[in-house]
């Protein structure tokens, strides 16, 4: 019989289960993981000081490149910290605007982790089931921002515009004929809200595809059940967030026990799980898409009867109307004067919090007194998991690394901000 040996592996920075530049160190015994040591920084971009470096309103778009797959969750924790120094609140239809795109936010980052943790795993056809949901809210995105990914569309003081009234349609041309293109506009021939509103309806069918395929599957039981187990005190100890903590069985969610916009008056579920493994997290976010379905419906519910301003009328804060710029010398100064040095805010510290898909995302803002922040500190929710790596990965052996990564959701460029 062959003796069992030691190694030290080196899994990453390459890797493609390492869900970016993620270098761990094992120490194994034979194919049993003795330790495991995350290796961080190989991406390091220093987000937060080139936060410091400019304006308030000129950061924004760095927080859609933290967790590139949460965009516009980013953005609505650094825009409500900003919010909080000034001392000003957003309209009502701007914060249903947040809430809703927030919640297409949280499912939009979802499908993109199933997708990926299915393929990490060995199940390819759920990464093109997701990817094919994801195409439609990444039009929803361009609809508002003109940019399907980085959309800088929450401002200090409400959103960058109201919802487009019309939906852009998809062209004929050499490569798809009219038909195709008649069956592609078949849903697109409203408003976005409309457009968000024939997802939201079919979305929870799609759902049920994706369980058809995983949930009760033998072998991505196999992959998943008694995986990286977490008590639920343990996971309060190593600060866990999100659905890491309520897979674990601990209902704590900032939607409800810290609401903020206009969650207080939704109606939703949180879902928890019971065993603390990759399995009960899946089940959560899988949950956790059919209640942001929910809570999309009853926004756009409020948002068609509810017309209104979407941005504050502080003009310290928010551009002048275009209309205002063709013939006012003053409003043209102040728009371009507001781009280029912002303004000053409040000296003082805040700290704001949003219950972002991946757990609480936070903005910690120091300001001076002057027109750029003197200390920007992110909570960013992937980083405290990934420290638990060594502790959840002992024991299992070296494919369930590959699962144990997957079931953090982690994407490093909020991790190496």
């Amino acid at each position: 019989m062959a003796e069992i040996k030691n190694y030290t592996l080196n899994f990453g920075p390459q890797h493609p289960a390492a869900h970016g530049v993620l270098r761990l160190i094992l120490e194994m015994d034979g194919e049993v993981i003795e330790r495991a040591d995350p290796h961080i920084g190989l991406l390091h971009r220093g987000t937060e000081k080139l936060a410091e470096s400019k304006p308030f309103n000129q950061s924004i778009g760095y927080m859609d490149r933290l967790d590139y797959v949460s965009m516009m969750c980013n953005e609505h924790a650094y825009v409500m910290a900003i919010e909080k120094l000034l001392g000003i609140t957003p309209p009502l239809r701007a914060q249903y605007i947040r809430v809703l795109f927030d919640e297409m936010t949280r499912i939009l980052n979802h499908l993109m982790w199933l997708g990926a943790h299915g393929l990490d795993i060995g199940a390819m056809t759920i990464f093109l089931y997701c990817f094919r949901e994801r195409e439609d809210l990444m039009d929803c995105y361009e609809a508002v921002s003109g940019a399907r990914m980085h959309a800088t569309y929450y401002r200090p003081g409400g959103v960058y515009r109201d919802l487009p009234a019309r939906m852009p349609l998809y062209q004929a041309s050499k490569w798809h004929s009219q038909k195709e293109v008649d069956a592609k506009n078949a849903n697109r021939q409203g408003s976005l809200l409309d457009f968000i509103e024939d997802f939201v309806q079919r979305f929870p069918a799609c759902v049920d595809e994706y369980e058809t395929l995983l949930t009760d599957n033998r072998i991505w039981k196999q992959r998943t059940v008694g995986i990286g187990v977490i008590t639920p005190e343990r996971a309060l100890q190593l600060g866990f967030t999100g659905p890491m903590l309520r897979g674990s069985g601990i209902e704590w969610d900032l939607r409800r026990k810290q609401p903020y916009e206009v969650y207080d008056q939704l109606a939703f579920e949180i879902p928890i799980g019971k065993e603390g493994d990759c399995y009960d997290r899946y089940l959560v976010r899988v949950e956790e898409m059919r209640q942001s379905a929910n809570i999309m419906q009853q926004c756009i519910d409020w948002l068609r009867v509810n017309p209104g301003p979407v941005i504050t009328d502080n003009a310290k804060v928010a551009p002048p109307h275009r209309a205002d710029m063709k013939d006012d010398m003053e409003a043209l100064i102040h728009h371009f004067k507001l781009f280029t040095e912002g303004y000053c805010v409040p000296e003082g510290e805040v700290y704001a919090a949003v219950e972002h898909p991946k757990g609480e995302f936070g903005v910690y803002l120091v300001s001076d007194g002057a027109n750029k922040p003197y200390r920007v500190k992110i909570r960013a929710p992937g980083f405290p998991h990934l420290a638990a790596m060594d502790e959840m990965a002992k024991g299992h052996m070296l494919a369930d690394v590959v699962a144990i990564i997957g079931t953090m959701d982690i994407v490093f460029g909020e991790i190496d901000r």
